[in-house]
């Protein structure tokens, strides 16, 4: 396959695309600004320009570009910047597809913040939207996509939960204080953390360029945890003592911000029953092989 993406220098886009060509399949990345490189072609997601002739050749486009969520604290401009490059790359990308006439699957990458605080509750891709600034961002994102679904493109909406992976993310975060035997659960540490490893993530990604899916589907693995479980479990891989007193929500809220609410001592408790029905298999279906293979 022909294959497009954009945010391909990113921490997923990065091994996915050495992934997708290790495979056979030719890849051509989305650059900001002037395409150098043979295999770049240049877009502009801020003023939503994208010439419909640098998509119509390709087979299909996997959208994972947007200002990253944690990176920085969540100042007005800031959650502008996460919105708007959100819907202004989607929009973007499906509006190029819709009169290119040429690529017949788009995969768009979302969030498992579309669903807010699910708490205990047991959740999979027909439950409903939740509250809050995440959750807002994933319904518009999702829905800038529908001029490439109005167009007949087969859409899926890659519902991202925590990528675990040592060279980036939440993980690599916690790694270091947690090689110190500083690690330790975050709020009360009974909220559910719907994790996937990276080489799932990337696998999942793979298997839905070619799956008859549509619609949201949830790249999370299919066991997830409690933040007290989760920090038990990667002190366990890392042989290395945990704290027995958690990290308390006051404190997560000084450091991080409004993220802390809704990206850190929020639950969800999110199942991939769309990947599974389709018949995807886990290579990290426990968080303990899942770390293993992460750290």
């Amino acid at each position: 396959m022909l294959i497009g993406i954009t945010g391909a220098s990113g921490f997923i886009g990065t091994p996915l695309v050495a992934s997708l060509r290790g495979q056979g399949h030719e890849v051509v990345r989305f650059v900001r600004g002037r395409a150098d490189a043979a295999d770049e072609r240049g877009w502009d997601p801020a003023t939503r320009q994208l010439d419909p002739q640098a998509v119509a050749d390709l087979d299909a486009v996997i959208h994972l570009a947007g200002a990253g969520v944690a990176d920085k604290r969540w100042t007005p401009a800031r959650k502008k910047l996460i919105l708007d490059s959100r819907v202004d790359g989607t929009a973007t990308i499906a509006a190029a597809l819709a009169e290119a006439h040429g690529p017949k699957v788009l995969l768009s990458a979302s969030g498992i913040g579309f669903y807010g605080d699910t708490g205990d509750r047991v959740t999979d891709e027909s439950g409903p939207s939740g509250q809050g600034f995440l959750a807002e961002v994933c319904r518009q994102w999702e829905a800038s996509t529908a001029p490439a679904e109005a167009a007949g493109i087969r859409v899926a909406h890659l519902r991202t939960g925590i990528v675990l992976s040592s060279s980036g993310g939440a993980l690599a975060k916690q790694l270091p204080f947690f090689q110190l035997g500083a690690g330790a659960p975050l709020g009360n540490g009974r909220q559910w953390n719907s994790w996937i490893s990276l080489r799932d993530q990337i696998a999942a990604i793979t298997h839905l360029l070619t799956a008859d899916v549509a619609g949201p589907v949830n790249l999370v693995g299919p066991a997830p945890v409690t933040n007290r479980a989760f920090t038990k479990a990667l002190g366990k891989a890392l042989h290395r003592p945990t704290l027995p007193v958690p990290v308390p929500g006051f404190a997560l809220r000084a450091a991080l911000g409004e993220f802390a609410d809704e990206g850190v001592l929020i639950g969800q408790r999110l199942l991939p029953q769309v990947l599974q029905r389709s018949d995807f298999s886990f290579a990290d279906g426990d968080l303990a092989g899942a770390l293993r293979s992460s750290i």
